[in-house]
């Protein structure tokens, strides 16, 4: 974890700001960014690092679409929404959505359809990589995780004379965290899908992925040969 920001609203600037901040403590480069469709954050990374790739948390796509549906209407809308996503290429997605559009489900309710196209430069990304590193790209759950641990910490106190009273209290969790969720993956690990070595061959060049706990990969000195997910 870079950082811990506190502010009242989250907008164009504040991730400006924060973006030019990293940039000025040597960050070189951000490779790959998963968003969950806060304005004017992709916005922001891209300005600082133009070549960063944006990806938008499929998750939350697939949340906000479900909010414009009755509660019986969920889950054959998001069976709808998943040959979208889980198609083999960007083509097929692009056909997908489509299709939906002309169903029933998307004439009645259009808005779904004009949410995914909106987000649609920052989900095709997504196409270019194997399934198994697709997971780690569709959500951004891991770094929420993180979040519902610093609210259990704030809640407990419910009042903080200043911002960085707060921050003072939620950083010494930031890295028990990240130990916890690194045990986790280890466990995990010897159930994963698909070998280390194939993970390293599905990248090319120097585009790295690192594990779901941290969602960008940042470099800081010379691109390593080879993808580690650790």
């Amino acid at each position: 974890m870079l950082g811990l920001w506190i502010e009242q609203t989250e907008g164009a600037s504040f991730w400006l700001r924060v973006m030019t901040e990293l940039k000025s403590r040597g960050v070189e480069d951000i490779l790959i960014a998963l968003v969950d469709g806060l304005v004017g954050f992709p916005d922001a990374i891209t300005t600082v690092f133009p070549q960063a790739q944006v990806h938008h948390c499929v998750v939350h796509l697939v949340r906000q679409s479900l909010n414009f549906v009755s509660w019986k209407e969920r889950k054959p809308l998001a069976a709808a929404l998943r040959t979208i996503y889980r198609a083999p290429t960007e083509a097929a997605a692009l056909a997908a959505l489509e299709a939906f559009a002309a169903s029933p489900a998307g004439t009645k309710y259009p808005a779904i359809v004009a949410l995914w196209r909106r987000h649609w430069p920052h989900v095709a990304p997504v196409f270019a990589y194997p399934p198994a590193i697709r997971q780690l790209l569709y959500t951004t759950n891991a770094i929420e995780s993180l979040h519902m641990q610093l609210r259990k910490i704030v809640k407990t106190r419910g009042h903080f004379p200043t911002d960085e009273a707060a921050t003072k209290l939620s950083l010494p969790r930031a890295p028990q965290h990240h130990a916890e969720v690194a045990a986790r993956e280890q466990r995990l690990e010897g159930r994963h899908a698909v070998p280390r070595h194939a993970l390293r061959q599905s990248l090319h060049g120097s585009r790295l992925i690192t594990a779901p706990a941290s969602h960008t990969e940042i470099r800081t000195g010379p691109p390593p040969a080879a993808l580690d997910i650790a």
